[in-house]
């Protein structure tokens, strides 16, 4: 949840940060996105491969003290490229958190169940998010965007012993039969090779990648559209948004992992197919957000795609761990991480900035130049569900996943 919190509170407060660093559109969205995704999938392979070999549950709490820190001193940062450096620290500390977390999961529970846990795990997203909008904008009025990531910064350096004093490392491959504890061993170019072999996964990443780049455009300029756009005050914007993020995602994340394993209980691409229609549902809802004159259809709007809009959270990290024995696990999760925060994180913000600034300029739309962008990137989630479909039907005729027993490999689709 914090990790959340931490990645949120730039995104509430870019308005008091632009304005009191003269900061461009196209600099808030390197800041919120590119910087913070390029060092984060540069150390994701590594340590996620640490992770597949050591103690994970040592990685989750380093990873939440070292980033929890990167945030407390943003509030001393001076200058863009201070900010730049502090983002960068946070990547550093958040690359080792969610593979690791991955893993245990999937030595915590078989995999008929798998998709369920991970989308009830990923409510910590919008929770992290809610509080996030929630605190940073009303203690931005107290104390600042400065005292605001201080105080925040604290609060995860303070959780860290308690992650590490609680948290107990689980017997690794547990519902794993032994033969597919083969590949362990492999370096990891022969795992790489492993993956980029199985079409679902390769179909499934890139589906995902697109999606990524309208969820992380979209979270990361909602605030600065509300305010600009419909004229909110930021903490009337921090209230609507924990909502629609919060609630919202948090429904759209659930209801994703329990159809999910629903619809895999006798054909596996029935896990993506769940996951397809409910971004091709979203795009309608997300254009009207973002189009239509009055803030309250706007937000109501906004509150069916939010929670479309995650459906895909659970069984885009589910999936990928059917596919590949224990050894393997947090690996997968962080190739999947990786091309998610490049080209979703990594792009969409800051494209969605560009064009933003691109519109103010050379077509003279000021106000509305935020919106436009908004829903070119919304588009890109109708890519991402057609190719959800393909992957489907890779994964298809694996067999479900309840039928495999513990004295039997899960079955790799072609």
């Amino acid at each position: 949840m914090f990790n959340y919190i931490d990645r949120t509170i730039i995104s509430i407060l870019q308005v008091p940060i632009k304005r009191d660093l003269a900061l461009s559109d196209a600099q808030l969205g390197a800041l919120t996105g590119l910087s913070f995704a390029i060092v984060y999938s540069t150390l994701c392979l590594p340590v996620a491969r640490w992770a597949d070999r050591g103690n994970r549950t040592r990685i989750v709490a380093g990873s939440l003290a070292l980033w929890s820190a990167m945030t407390a001193l943003t509030g001393f940062a001076g200058g863009f490229m201070t900010l730049v450096m502090l983002r960068i620290g946070v990547a550093v500390g958040e690359a080792g958190s969610v593979p690791s977390t991955h893993s245990i999961i999937a030595d915590l529970y078989p995999a008929r169940e798998r998709a369920t846990v991970l989308a009830l795990w990923g409510l910590s997203l919008p929770a992290g998010m809610a509080y996030g909008y929630l605190f940073a904008g009303q203690l931005e009025r107290m104390i600042g965007w400065r005292g605001t990531f201080l105080v925040i910064g604290l609060a995860g350096i303070a959780l860290a012993p308690l992650v590490l004093w609680t948290m107990r490392e689980p017997l690794r491959g547990r519902f794993d039969a032994p033969a597919q504890h083969a590949a362990e061993g492999a370096d990891l170019k022969a795992a790489l090779r492993h993956l980029w072999q199985l079409k679902a996964f390769r179909y499934l990443v890139l589906a995902g990648t697109c999606h990524a780049y309208a969820v992380y455009a979209t979270m990361n300029w909602n605030a600065p559209f509300y305010g600009r756009v419909h004229g909110m005050a930021l903490t009337d914007v921090s209230i609507y948004l924990a909502l629609l993020n919060g609630f919202g995602s948090a429904i759209g994340m659930y209801l994703g992992g329990r159809l999910s394993d629903r619809a895999g209980r006798h054909d596996n691409g029935g896990r993506l197919r769940v996951v397809a229609w409910a971004l091709l549902a979203m795009v309608p809802f997300a254009l009207a957000q973002y189009l239509v004159a009055s803030p309250t259809l706007s937000i109501v709007f906004g509150a069916f795609a939010s929670i479309l809009m995650m459906f895909y959270f659970g069984p885009i990290v589910a999936v990928p761990q059917l596919l590949v024995p224990p050894g393997m696990r947090a690996l997968t999760s962080a190739v999947v991480i990786i091309t998610f925060n490049l080209l979703g994180l990594g792009l969409g913000p800051v494209c969605t900035g560009l064009l933003s600034d691109l519109l103010a300029t050379r077509l003279d739309v000021a106000t509305d130049s935020i919106r436009y962008a908004l829903c070119s990137a919304t588009l890109l989630s109708v890519a991402g569900g057609v190719l959800f479909l393909v992957a489907a039907r890779h994964l298809s005729g694996s067999g479900a996943p309840e039928e495999v027993s513990a004295a039997t490999p899960c079955p790799v689709p072609r």
